[in-house]
């Protein structure tokens, strides 16, 4: 990592910021100041899921490209309109750390959220060395955990966080002292749910021992299957769910990117998936997701979601967004349903295509734990 473009996690952004309008409606943002707790309309027409004993939407929102991880500059008000946006459609599960910004993330996200706080689920992580000015070294020490649990919650104006991931896995910490840890806090009251990010099989089992583990972050999509003989079998023995992030392949799978697409600056002009020989090279996966779209009358957007939906009921993606209509439409997705026979014969058409290119640039794969 050679720069905060270059932070870790998820998410898909799309363009410039375009103005937000209505929606954001009725008594449930009527006053910021109402005190977080006061009774509110529940949100309806979205799904949900259980991960590890956490009830969240099917579809959660991954609030790092509001920050320019991606690219572009986009306003506060504009960002806080684009989260109550969501849980307005149903979203209850907003995914943010200390290190995406650093901080502004989880800012805008407490303050969007203050309103309807018990309504929502709030995921943060911990694992950066952020509150000791090393925002791209590993760093799960304890007394480093308590710190930066310290400042998540003061940013996202609560008083306990519902999902605590470990961002990263630190070789220089035993997992059973962080597992350890986070399970003081949870006892604290200051966090209810142990989560991992990119963690490997053998690192999940050794912390879910010492503290449950409800719920693992991964990329996962239908550009990057990895995770499925990687860690499914680990997450289906011990009842852990799955959060993909970029589950829109950083919009190559939504037909926003095609062969003739460059990169010559930014976060994906790191990555080998995204060199012009890649892009061209992979180009039969969003034409065949393109096709199904048409198949099943709806975007390919949604199409990439309902499959990922459609693998397990424990999977909850986090795509994110700095656009309300790409918001609108990959929410759609819960309204997608494919059949048993419909995933075989995707999955036949599938592994007819061979993949070009890593996921990851060299320094971002050395800080992921195998």
């Amino acid at each position: 990592m050679t720069s905060r473009r270059h932070f870790l996690a998820g998410g898909l952004a799309f363009g410039a910021t375009a103005l937000l309008s209505g929606n954001l409606s009725g008594a449930a943002w009527a006053a910021d100041a109402r005190p977080a707790g006061t009774a509110q309309a529940a949100p309806s027409g979205m799904a949900h899921r259980t991960l590890g004993g956490l009830d969240v939407s099917a579809i959660g929102l991954g609030c790092l490209p509001m920050v320019g991880y991606y690219g572009g500059t986009y306003a506060k008000k504009d960002m806080i309109a684009l989260i109550r946006r969501a849980f307005d459609r149903g979203v209850t599960f907003f995914d943010t750390a200390e290190v995406y910004g650093p901080h502004t993330s989880e800012e805008w996200v407490g303050e969007a959220l203050a309103p309807v706080r018990h309504q929502v689920r709030i995921a943060t992580k911990f694992g950066f060395g952020v509150e000791e000015g090393r925002p791209t070294a590993l760093n799960s020490r304890p007394d480093h955990i308590r710190r930066a649990v310290e400042g998540s919650l003061r940013r996202l104006r609560t008083d306990y966080i519902d999902l605590l991931y470990q961002h990263r896995v630190d070789p220089q910490v035993p997992m059973e002292d962080v597992a350890g840890t986070v399970k003081d806090l949870i006892q604290e009251g200051k966090v209810r749910h142990f989560g991992l990010s990119e963690a490997s099989a053998a690192s999940i089992r050794r912390a879910h021992a010492v503290q449950p583990v409800s719920a693992v972050q991964s990329e996962y999509s239908l550009l990057w299957r990895e995770p499925e003989t990687k860690i499914f079998p680990t997450l289906r023995e011990l009842g852990i769910g799955l959060v993909p992030y970029c589950p829109l392949g950083r919009g190559f799978l939504t037909g926003a990117i095609n062969e003739n697409s460059r990169f010559s600056s930014g976060r994906l002009a790191t990555l080998p998936q995204f060199t012009p020989e890649a892009l061209k090279h992979n180009m039969p996966l969003p034409n065949l997701i393109r096709e199904w779209a048409a198949r099943k009358r709806c975007t390919m957007s949604q199409f990439a979601l309902a499959w990922l939906l459609a693998q397990a009921p424990w999977i909850a993606p986090i795509p994110g967004t700095t656009n309300p209509a790409h918001l609108d439409d990959f929410l759609g997705a819960v309204a997608v349903s494919l059949s048993p026979e419909e995933l075989s014969e995707f999955e036949t058409a599938y592994r007819r295509i061979r993949l070009m290119g890593h996921r990851a640039d060299p320094f971002t794969e050395s800080q992921i734990d195998k």
